[in-house]
């Protein structure tokens, strides 16, 4: 299976986001309530990802959209969906603090 890409933890709780090759591609900073503001590489605010109910996290455009739901994996992990419920991801703790896709 083809590596999607990669988070990691930065200072402040902000979380950097990179494609398969390394290279950034946004990053997430925490807002309030428990919510994260999320920017593409180049500072813009792309959407805000709000916790749900049993651990999830929704995820939301620019325009209140929702576009994802992240949610715990049963087997550790996070599983992440788009809209319509169809799995795109699922992430793992990584040896080096960050969540491999």
């Amino acid at each position: 299976m083809k590596k999607a890409g990669y988070s990691r933890k930065g200072l402040f709780g902000k979380i950097i986001h990179y494609d398969a090759c390394g290279k950034m591609i946004g990053y997430s900073k925490p807002g309030f309530f428990g919510t994260m503001i999320d920017y593409d590489a180049k500072g813009h605010i792309i959407g805000e990802s709000r916790p749900g109910f049993f651990g999830t996290m929704n995820h939301y455009d620019n325009h209140g959209n929702k576009v994802a739901e992240s949610r715990p994996g049963f087997f550790g992990g996070t599983v992440t969906c788009d809209k319509d419920g169809n799995k795109i991801s699922h992430s793992h703790e990584s040896l080096f603090g960050g969540d491999d896709d």
